[in-house]
């Protein structure tokens, strides 16, 4: 029997395979384009976006189509859902929101749309607790709920080599960005009101680390919690920063390691590493 309700989301959400397929949940692609061509978020790694903007090949994003989503929740009415909760990334980062509105307006069925205010897995972990929900056989307004539930209480932190590429997407302010690079600074920042913001500022990338570390912890507290790591083009890094966390917070009920998609490494650069503390 399918859920009476079916999630929605976005491919900057970061989620895997499994997930996806284990729970009442469909994932509609971002575009990225790289040097003229465009492609599906996924269709094409993150890798290869972190050497094209190595080598000053173009790269941009651009939002799913309107009629993408009103397919999408036609297909889950299609499917024997009864309404959909669509669950997005910040609507200040992206008119991601704004198409998924456009398009529930054609929907058979009700569609609630979120912003979640953040990304990756800021974004992801609200929408596996609606899709848990609903695999639940719980109503529209329950699912609605466990994700906003879980996005008030979610914090994301990140390191950038340089603020050029955030500058670039207009993600970031021209000021914030030259004074990151004029006083030869490693910016610590935040997402605030669904806003990239600076946070800190750190002398050296291996201090700024430490100290993402640190925020982290100070964050978490000593209540349960899950626990993301991304990165790009940055593993070994990542991978220290996650078994650091993972030693200092022993309370985590689920820690995660990956690596952003290519929509969100085309604004963010190679270097990136961030984490996502989501108290359960």
């Amino acid at each position: 029997m399918s859920a009476r309700v079916h999630v929605v989301t976005d491919s900057t959400a970061g989620l895997s395979t499994h997930e996806v397929l284990r729970l009442p949940l469909t994932v509609v692609p971002v575009q990225v384009v790289i040097g003229g061509t465009s492609y599906d978020d996924g269709a094409t790694s993150a890798d290869a976006v972190a050497e094209a903007l190595k080598t000053f090949t173009p790269v941009s994003t651009s939002r799913p189509a309107p009629q993408t989503f009103a397919d999408t929740y036609a297909a889950c009415a299609a499917a024997g859902a009864e309404s959909v909760v669509s669950i997005h990334l910040s609507g200040e980062m992206s008119g991601t929101v704004e198409a998924a509105m456009i398009g529930a307006k054609e929907s058979p069925i009700p569609v609630r749309v979120i912003d979640s205010r953040s990304i990756a897995m800021g974004l992801g972990f609200p929408v596996l607790a609606a899709a848990e929900v609903a695999a639940a056989g719980e109503d529209q307004a329950a699912v609605e709920a466990a994700a906003r539930v879980r996005m008030a209480s979610i914090s994301a932190y990140f390191y950038v080599d340089t603020l050029e590429y955030l500058r670039r997407g207009g993600r970031i302010g021209a000021a914030q960005a030259l004074l990151g690079t004029a006083l030869a600074v490693k910016p610590l920042l935040t997402i605030s009101s669904g806003r990239i913001v600076p946070l800190e500022k750190v002398r050296t990338s291996s201090r700024a680390i430490a100290r993402l570390a640190d925020i982290a912890v100070q964050r978490a507290g000593d209540a349960p919690v899950q626990v993301a790591v991304h990165h790009l083009a940055n593993l070994e890094k990542a991978q220290t920063l996650a078994d650091n966390l993972a030693d200092r917070l022993p309370q985590t009920k689920d820690l995660v390691l990956r690596e952003v998609g290519a929509v969100i490494g085309a604004h963010v650069g190679p270097g990136l590493l961030a984490v996502v503390i989501a108290p359960h």
